[in-house]
């Protein structure tokens, strides 16, 4: 169950724990282990994401980061979360919640990424799945929404496995890697997860 704890730009309290995964939010300490894991996966992410700045990996940067996400996270607009191994706290990657919309919406985006050395072993699955009752339950969302390029096969995979469902395509959705590029989209309901509960029980 997760957790919900006030944030600081300096160390989060926040933590939400799934199956061999635990996620909580960005700190300063984090620096090194996330500067060395995002130059290590480069070329792996490259295909997948927006262009990164020059100075991307740079711990001014990262300041800026972290400001940009405790504004976000005050402003009800965005949760970001590092994704660590629970047996070492190695850091795995990031999942972000992005986009909140309240009023008539009651819906978010999510994005994740993942080190090249930890790609395909589940733990991105099980932090996804960690993630689900967070935003339903602890920030009350009703959807969310995810997209992938049609050629992510394992992205698209994840997220029918953890319950997201297909609803159509995008044309020139988001800039990746320096060029607009047609996305396939996804969405879960917090109805979804009930009823996944319910015939589970």
């Amino acid at each position: 169950m997760s957790k919900l704890r006030p944030f600081t730009s300096h160390e989060s309290e926040t933590r939400i724990d799934g199956e061999g995964v635990y996620l909580r939010h960005p700190a300063m300490s984090d620096y090194v282990s996330w500067a060395a894991l995002r130059h290590e996966s480069h070329d792996f992410l490259q295909p997948w994401e927006p262009t990164w700045p020059v100075d991307d990996l740079t711990r001014p940067s990262y300041r800026r980061r972290l400001r940009r996400y405790a504004k976000d996270i005050k402003e009800d607009l965005g949760y970001p979360f590092f994704i660590f191994r629970a047996r070492d706290d190695a850091l795995l990657g990031g999942c972000n919640i992005s986009n909140v919309r309240r009023g008539i919406s009651q819906a978010c985006s999510m994005g994740y990424w993942m080190g090249k050395p930890y790609a395909g072993t589940g733990l991105m699955t099980a932090s996804v799945r960690a993630l689900l009752p967070y935003i339903f339950k602890d920030l009350r969302l009703h959807r969310i929404e995810a997209a992938c390029l049609p050629s992510n096969e394992p992205s698209k995979r994840l997220l029918t496995r953890v319950g997201f469902s297909q609803e159509g395509q995008a044309r020139r959705y988001l800039k990746i890697d320096g060029e607009w590029r047609d996305h396939v989209l996804f969405a879960i309901l917090s109805d979804d997860v009930t009823k996944t509960e319910g015939s589970l029980s």
